[in-house]
């Protein structure tokens, strides 16, 4: 699919999602769908780095958090609107994935996954003692009346129908560039890829970064979302888990994967949450992720590769 045709879908689905607000189903729905969408951006923003590049992260829920409280930060200092607070989420986590970029990508392999992990307990505990954002007690915030829309539920579904739009093009564009090739070659093998003049060092740095901005630019709204935060909210391992075992599932080198990973398992876990309870949510991904690591461990779009090369 070209481009321009890639834009006109995008725009179509954001089209739908507007004309499905419209229609006035249960309120549940859309916050329902507001968060499937959410882990299509996460999952999404993890694959430019996990997937793409092989440098597995663990540390989403750090830059998914930041983006949460720089919203906080804006709302508490300058009732920032809606647009201002995403595009500020996204990027104050940018610039926290370019930093620690040069910090960590030195680190390769399972030491690179563990200082990720280390940034997430770091910054939460930074949080915890910031006492301007709430810090451990958390923050209420008292939403207003939703701009051009019913209610915030239909507000935040069509933002994060239109986030989601926005990152797959991202990701979709980046895999078919310059950029995705130089990605692969570094996720097959980094030193060959340096032996061939690829610029490995600052295609990791970009990866960091655009990588961060999407998973801030996830965690923006969240405070419009669930209007109480608190660290052990934004910064839940859930986050972590399901970045990771989405793409996994779907397929890591593809665009298409994490979209496929994040449909399937962010709806699951809405069923089991409305239907039996979220403590199933982690059991229904780690079920499911040991699954397709035995049985399909290319993911969902390998698996049809593989089926369709028959």
């Amino acid at each position: 699919m070209k481009t321009g045709w890639a834009l006109l879908v995008g725009v179509a689905v954001v089209g739908g999602g507007i004309l499905l607000v419209n229609l006035g189903v249960n309120p549940y729905a859309y916050f329902a769908g507001y968060v499937v969408l959410q882990y299509v951006v996460i999952a999404t923003a993890w694959n430019i780095l996990g997937g793409y590049a092989g440098y597995v992260n663990f540390g989403t829920p750090a830059f998914f958090a930041l983006g949460a409280y720089t919203a906080i930060f804006l709302i508490e200092a300058f009732q920032a609107p809606l647009p201002v607070l995403i595009l500020a989420g996204g990027l104050t986590s940018a610039l926290l994935g370019l930093g620690i970029g040069y910090l960590t990508l030195r680190l390769k392999g399972v030491f690179f996954s563990i200082a990720t992990f280390a940034l997430s307990v770091v910054l939460q505990t930074l949080i915890i003692n910031w006492e301007y954002v709430g810090g451990a007690k958390g923050f209420t915030l008292i939403r207003p009346s939703a701009p051009f829309f019913a209610n915030w539920g239909m507000l935040l579904f069509t933002v994060m129908v239109a986030l989601a739009v926005v990152a797959v093009l991202a990701a979709r564009f980046i895999e078919r560039s310059w950029i995705g090739r130089g990605l692969a070659a570094l996720r097959d093998n980094e030193e060959a890829a340096e032996c061939m003049g690829v610029p490995t060092l600052r295609l990791k740095l970009f990866a960091t970064t655009v990588s961060g901005f999407f998973l801030g630019v996830a965690g923006a709204p969240f405070p419009y979302y669930v209007t109480y935060v608190e660290p052990s909210s934004a910064f839940n391992l859930d986050y972590a888990v399901n970045a990771l075992a989405m793409p996994m599932i779907g397929g890591t080198t593809t665009w298409v994967g994490p979209v496929i990973g994040a449909v399937l398992l962010g709806t699951a876990q809405q069923v089991a949450t409305v239907t039996i309870s979220s403590e199933l949510n982690l059991l229904i991904v780690g079920v499911v992720l040991v699954l397709f690591v035995v049985l399909a461990p290319e993911g969902i779009t390998g698996l049809a590769r593989r089926l369709m090369g028959r």
